[in-house]
């Protein structure tokens, strides 16, 4: 009888272990089976005094972080997942202040405003505006390091966006 049981209960635990379905991922995102396609329009700036090439730096960007963390097939229009938006700000200001007056560090600080379409489930919809920015020594020329504070600036913005889409934390 005891013999039975054991053989029972295995069985039940292999079944068990059997029918479990666990998705990992190491990015943290939380992507259902159904949704297989993202789309990105480009996010065109209207911030004033941004550079010229930020509107596709960013865009790409975007498109990138979805494209290595995620399996999903980038489309060009109507993804199962669609983000469209626009870069709102684009500014310079003085952070720290020495002694002297001068400013120590300034800091480039970019704003976009974001709308994110789930089609699979529309509770996941959002529009938010994210901002992020990047501190940098004021002896320094802003046009000799820009391009990468802007690099930089979209890596955090689209780390937010992805992380506020498919990751439920």
């Amino acid at each position: 009888m005891i013999r039975k049981a054991i053989y029972i209960t295995t069985i039940a635990a292999i079944l068990l272990l059997i029918s479990c379905k666990v998705n990992y991922s190491f990015t943290g995102a939380s992507i259902p089976e159904d949704v297989k396609t993202v789309s990105v329009k480009t996010f065109q700036s209207y911030a004033p005094l941004a550079n010229a090439n930020l509107t596709q730096s960013f865009t790409e960007a975007l498109k990138d972080i979805f494209i290595t963390q995620t399996n999903l097939n980038l489309v060009t229009r109507d993804g199962d997942l669609q983000f469209d938006g626009a870069i709102t700000g684009y500014s310079i200001s003085s952070v720290a202040i020495q002694g002297n007056d001068q400013a120590a560090l300034n800091r480039l600080s970019i704003t976009v405003k974001v709308k994110f379409t789930n089609t699979k489930d529309s509770q996941q919809d959002f529009e938010t505006s994210f901002t992020r920015f990047a501190d940098y020594e004021s002896s320094q020329n802003i046009a000799s390091i820009e391009d990468e504070l802007i690099k930089d600036i979209n890596g955090q913005l689209t780390q937010d966006i992805f992380n506020k889409a498919v990751s439920n934390w």
